[in-house]
């Protein structure tokens, strides 16, 4: 049996109501196309305010209960699928997450994940808004399976991916704000994103699972003028358990694009290629430590 994703892409516009159109329409072709998933980017409904640091945006955090989750549980409801996104959760006076909220088809919150990872660079000042997430690597049941959702920067390691996907992620998902320094080179733009891709692709070889990455697109300008803004480089994807693409990425614009994902598929690549079988988790102790002493890890001579 094969379940159909959809990968949603459209551009912020700073005008919200414009924005939310565009995005509900997304959605619904999503759904016209069968898909029983949709992946959004990271923070969807917002501006990717994080490019500078001000008091401002935290006027526009929101509790669980508030207008963005009423709004994607609507859609939920409305087109019968599952949705993903993140939005800037105010959690109480002070506390604010970034927090990926899971939708059911009948508009119901499914679960929640915290981002866990959060970046300090030019650009990308998060952990001024941010608070590191709580509630671990657990995954999310849904009617379109058992989804591991990360986010964006969670992408880069490959410990969270492995977490998701021991306990038991059928689903590896990836809503993402990453883009270039519009000041870049041609060469070191293609560096980053072929980076990207690589690691992402990594994660579903190593762990037998499929991944969804939907990443913002388009250029928003840093409103500090400190910095040149973003140029979000899009490039969502669908890879398969054995990193193959599914639907691969695109250097053109779009804003709904759809791929069959084999639900058989992890179970006869962990068959094939049984990684998880093999680890040596007696011997794995080490990677709870910061950082290891080279000399002390020396053999004998």
């Amino acid at each position: 049996m094969k379940r159909r994703v959809a990968i949603i892409e459209t551009a912020f516009n700073p005008d919200p109501e414009r924005h939310f159109r565009a995005l509900e329409a997304a959605v619904r072709e999503a759904r016209s196309d069968g898909a029983t998933l949709a992946l959004l980017p990271e923070l969807a409904f917002l501006p990717y305010f994080c490019q500078h640091t001000s008091r401002e945006p935290f006027g526009w955090a929101e509790p669980l209960d508030g207008p963005s989750v009423a709004r994607l549980s609507d859609w939920a409801r409305t087109y019968g699928l599952v949705i993903v996104t993140t939005i800037f959760e105010r959690r109480t006076a002070g506390l604010y997450h970034n927090t990926a909220v899971v939708l059911e088809a009948d508009g119901s919150l499914a679960g929640l994940y915290r981002k866990m990872h959060i970046p300090d660079d030019p650009g990308y000042c998060e952990k001024y808004y941010f608070t590191p997430g709580d509630l671990g690597f657990v995954p999310i049941e849904t009617s379109a399976g058992r989804l591991g959702v990360l986010v964006c920067w969670d992408q880069w390691f490959p410990e969270a991916a492995r977490l998701m996907a021991l306990a038991g992620a059928e689903l590896l998902l990836y809503p993402t704000a990453i883009g270039w320094n519009p000041e870049d080179a041609p060469s070191t733009r293609n560096q980053e994103l072929e980076a990207w891709l690589t690691i992402q692709r990594a994660h579903a070889i190593a762990n037998g699972c499929p991944v969804l990455s939907a990443n913002r697109r388009g250029r928003e300008s840093d409103p500090s003028g400190h910095t040149p803004g973003i140029e979000f480089w899009g490039h969502g994807f669908v890879a398969g358990a054995m990193g193959e693409y599914l639907l691969e990425p695109r250097s053109t614009p779009f804003e709904t694009a759809c791929a069959d994902v084999d639900d058989l598929e992890m179970e006869r690549t962990r068959q094939a290629w049984p990684f998880l079988r093999d680890r040596r988790i007696d011997a794995y102790a080490n990677l709870l430590t910061r950082a290891l002493d080279p000399e002390a890890q020396a053999p004998e001579t």
